[in-house]
Protein backbone atom coordinates (compact mmCIF):
# COMPACT_ATOMS: atom_id res chain seq x y z
CA UNK A 1 0.00 0.00 0.00
CA UNK A 2 2.27 2.91 -1.47
CA UNK A 3 1.27 5.82 -1.57
CA UNK A 4 2.08 7.99 -5.31
CA UNK A 5 4.63 9.83 -3.14
CA UNK A 6 6.68 10.42 -0.11
CA UNK A 7 4.23 11.42 2.55
CA UNK A 8 5.49 12.71 5.45
CA UNK A 9 4.39 11.56 8.70
CA UNK A 10 3.74 15.09 9.99
CA UNK A 11 1.29 15.47 6.60
CA UNK A 12 -0.09 11.40 7.33
CA UNK A 13 -0.74 12.24 10.89
CA UNK A 14 -2.72 16.12 10.34
CA UNK A 15 -4.38 14.37 7.85
CA UNK A 16 -5.62 11.05 9.97
CA UNK A 17 -6.15 13.75 13.23
CA UNK A 18 -8.80 15.74 10.57
CA UNK A 19 -10.25 12.42 9.79
CA UNK A 20 -11.04 11.69 13.50
CA UNK A 21 -12.53 14.59 14.36
CA UNK A 22 -14.93 14.39 11.10
CA UNK A 23 -16.03 11.17 11.98
CA UNK A 24 -16.20 12.53 15.87
CA UNK A 25 -18.09 15.56 15.36
CA UNK A 26 -20.57 14.53 12.33
CA UNK A 27 -20.47 10.34 11.90
CA UNK A 28 -18.58 8.44 9.87
CA UNK A 29 -21.37 9.10 6.19
CA UNK A 30 -19.49 13.25 6.61
CA UNK A 31 -16.15 11.63 6.03
CA UNK A 32 -14.76 12.34 2.21
CA UNK A 33 -11.70 13.47 1.00
CA UNK A 34 -12.89 16.62 0.55
CA UNK A 35 -13.92 17.28 3.94
CA UNK A 36 -10.86 15.59 5.07
CA UNK A 37 -8.83 18.36 3.95
CA UNK A 38 -10.90 21.18 4.50
CA UNK A 39 -10.78 20.16 8.36
CA UNK A 40 -7.24 19.95 7.86
CA UNK A 41 -6.69 23.13 6.16
CA UNK A 42 -5.08 22.15 3.00
CA UNK A 43 -5.15 21.82 -0.44
CA UNK A 44 -7.58 19.53 -1.45
CA UNK A 45 -5.30 17.65 -3.89
CA UNK A 46 -2.91 16.90 -0.94
CA UNK A 47 -4.70 13.57 0.47
CA UNK A 48 -4.90 12.17 -3.29
CA UNK A 49 -0.97 13.40 -3.50
CA UNK A 50 0.23 10.79 -0.77
CA UNK A 51 -2.41 8.06 -0.75
CA UNK A 52 -3.64 6.24 -4.11
CA UNK A 53 -7.22 7.28 -3.37
CA UNK A 54 -9.62 7.30 -0.19
CA UNK A 55 -9.79 4.07 0.18
CA UNK A 56 -6.05 3.61 0.75
CA UNK A 57 -6.48 6.52 3.30
CA UNK A 58 -9.10 5.02 5.16
CA UNK A 59 -7.26 1.50 5.77
CA UNK A 60 -3.78 3.42 6.41
CA UNK A 61 -5.88 5.57 9.03
CA UNK A 62 -6.79 2.19 10.68
CA UNK A 63 -3.51 0.34 10.48
CA UNK A 64 -1.79 3.31 12.19
CA UNK A 65 -4.77 3.49 15.12
CA UNK A 66 -4.10 -0.57 15.55
CA UNK A 67 0.05 -0.31 15.21
CA UNK A 68 -0.35 2.48 18.61
CA UNK A 69 -2.56 0.79 20.08
CA UNK A 70 0.06 -2.39 19.84
CA UNK A 71 2.57 -0.17 20.81
CA UNK A 72 0.95 0.89 23.45
CA UNK A 73 0.34 -2.71 24.93
CA UNK A 74 3.99 -3.49 24.20
CA UNK A 75 4.59 -0.59 26.95
CA UNK A 76 2.64 -2.69 29.21
CA UNK A 77 6.11 -4.78 29.95
CA UNK A 78 7.33 -1.33 31.78
CA UNK A 79 4.42 -1.46 33.53
CA UNK A 80 4.72 -4.75 35.75
CA UNK A 81 4.81 -4.67 39.37
CA UNK A 82 3.57 -1.08 38.89
CA UNK A 83 0.01 0.73 39.22
CA UNK A 84 -2.72 -2.09 39.40
CA UNK A 85 -2.83 -4.52 36.98
CA UNK A 86 -6.66 -3.83 35.97
CA UNK A 87 -5.45 -0.06 35.73
CA UNK A 88 -2.88 -1.26 32.98
CA UNK A 89 -5.07 -3.06 30.94
CA UNK A 90 -7.50 -0.47 30.98
CA UNK A 91 -5.41 2.25 29.55
CA UNK A 92 -4.54 -0.01 26.73
CA UNK A 93 -8.26 -1.59 25.80
CA UNK A 94 -9.62 1.87 26.12
CA UNK A 95 -7.37 3.52 23.79
CA UNK A 96 -9.22 1.20 20.60
CA UNK A 97 -11.52 3.47 21.59
CA UNK A 98 -9.94 7.28 21.16
CA UNK A 99 -11.12 9.75 18.57
CA UNK A 100 -13.52 8.10 16.96
CA UNK A 101 -12.04 4.87 16.47
CA UNK A 102 -15.35 2.49 15.92
CA UNK A 103 -17.16 5.02 13.33
CA UNK A 104 -13.62 4.97 11.56
CA UNK A 105 -13.26 1.58 11.83
CA UNK A 106 -16.41 0.89 10.41
CA UNK A 107 -15.91 2.93 7.79
CA UNK A 108 -13.09 0.50 6.76
CA UNK A 109 -15.36 -2.46 6.94
CA UNK A 110 -18.28 -0.68 5.34
CA UNK A 111 -15.37 -0.77 2.37
CA UNK A 112 -14.80 -3.88 0.60
CA UNK A 113 -11.85 -1.83 -0.90
CA UNK A 114 -10.08 -0.34 2.45
CA UNK A 115 -10.84 -3.87 4.30
CA UNK A 116 -9.51 -5.49 1.90
CA UNK A 117 -6.36 -3.70 2.46
CA UNK A 118 -6.38 -3.87 6.23
CA UNK A 119 -6.95 -7.37 6.06
CA UNK A 120 -3.68 -7.86 3.76
CA UNK A 121 -1.97 -5.94 5.50
CA UNK A 122 -2.61 -7.81 9.01
CA UNK A 123 -1.89 -11.15 6.93
CA UNK A 124 1.40 -9.68 5.64
CA UNK A 125 2.25 -8.87 9.24
CA UNK A 126 1.15 -5.58 10.13
CA UNK A 127 0.50 -4.57 13.59
CA UNK A 128 -3.03 -5.63 14.43
CA UNK A 129 -5.35 -7.28 17.14
CA UNK A 130 -2.72 -10.27 17.03
CA UNK A 131 -0.20 -8.17 18.15
CA UNK A 132 -2.14 -6.35 20.72
CA UNK A 133 -3.55 -9.78 21.85
CA UNK A 134 0.19 -11.23 22.19
CA UNK A 135 1.49 -8.25 24.04
CA UNK A 136 -1.34 -8.07 26.68
CA UNK A 137 -0.79 -11.49 27.38
CA UNK A 138 3.37 -11.51 27.85
CA UNK A 139 2.07 -8.60 30.36
CA UNK A 140 -0.46 -10.87 32.22
CA UNK A 141 2.37 -13.71 32.56
CA UNK A 142 4.51 -11.40 34.07
CA UNK A 143 2.19 -9.72 36.91
CA UNK A 144 0.94 -13.72 37.48
CA UNK A 145 4.27 -14.37 38.13
CA UNK A 146 5.12 -11.27 40.48
CA UNK A 147 1.74 -12.55 42.45
CA UNK A 148 0.02 -9.70 41.25
CA UNK A 149 -2.99 -11.82 39.62
CA UNK A 150 -4.37 -15.13 40.85
CA UNK A 151 -2.14 -17.84 40.34
CA UNK A 152 -5.19 -19.90 38.34
CA UNK A 153 -5.24 -16.81 35.75
CA UNK A 154 -4.96 -17.91 32.18
CA UNK A 155 -3.01 -15.27 30.81
CA UNK A 156 -3.53 -16.23 27.39
CA UNK A 157 -7.25 -16.74 27.49
CA UNK A 158 -7.94 -13.13 29.30
CA UNK A 159 -5.92 -11.43 26.65
CA UNK A 160 -7.86 -13.27 24.21
CA UNK A 161 -11.67 -12.35 25.77
CA UNK A 162 -10.01 -8.37 26.19
CA UNK A 163 -8.80 -8.09 22.90
CA UNK A 164 -11.92 -10.27 21.23
CA UNK A 165 -14.36 -7.97 22.98
CA UNK A 166 -12.68 -4.82 22.07
CA UNK A 167 -12.61 -6.27 18.64
CA UNK A 168 -16.58 -6.75 18.90
CA UNK A 169 -17.47 -3.50 20.61
CA UNK A 170 -14.98 -1.60 18.11
CA UNK A 171 -16.59 -3.17 14.84
CA UNK A 172 -20.25 -2.23 16.23
CA UNK A 173 -20.38 1.20 17.88
CA UNK A 174 -21.29 3.92 16.09
CA UNK A 175 -21.46 7.61 17.42
CA UNK A 176 -24.81 7.50 19.37
CA UNK A 177 -24.77 3.99 20.00
CA UNK A 178 -23.96 3.84 24.22
CA UNK A 179 -20.61 4.21 25.18
CA UNK A 180 -18.50 0.91 24.79
CA UNK A 181 -15.74 1.82 27.54
CA UNK A 182 -17.58 1.42 30.71
CA UNK A 183 -18.51 -2.17 29.36
CA UNK A 184 -14.98 -2.69 28.36
CA UNK A 185 -13.86 -1.46 31.88
CA UNK A 186 -16.37 -3.65 33.81
CA UNK A 187 -14.59 -6.95 31.73
CA UNK A 188 -11.26 -5.99 32.31
CA UNK A 189 -11.76 -5.59 36.05
CA UNK A 190 -14.33 -8.98 36.02
CA UNK A 191 -11.05 -10.75 34.53
CA UNK A 192 -8.16 -9.73 36.49
CA UNK A 193 -9.91 -8.52 40.29
CA UNK A 194 -8.51 -10.41 42.95
CA UNK A 195 -5.36 -11.71 44.05
CA UNK A 196 -2.71 -8.65 44.25
CA UNK A 197 -4.58 -5.75 43.15
CA UNK A 198 -6.99 -6.16 46.18
CA UNK A 199 -3.77 -6.61 48.38
CA UNK A 200 -2.63 -3.32 46.90
CA UNK A 201 -5.68 -1.61 47.82
CA UNK A 202 -6.19 -0.62 44.32
CA UNK A 203 -3.17 1.46 44.22
CA UNK A 204 -2.62 3.86 41.45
Amino acid sequence: MSPRGVATPDVRERLFAAAERVVERDGPGALTSRSVTTEAGCAKGLLHAHFEGFDEFVAELCLDRFARTTASARALTGLVGRGTVAGNLDTVVQALFDSGGPAVSGLAMARPAAALRVREALAAGAPGFASIEAAVAAYLEAERDLGRTPASLDPASVALALVGAGHHLLMTAWPGSPDPRPAVRRLVTALVAGGADEADGGAA
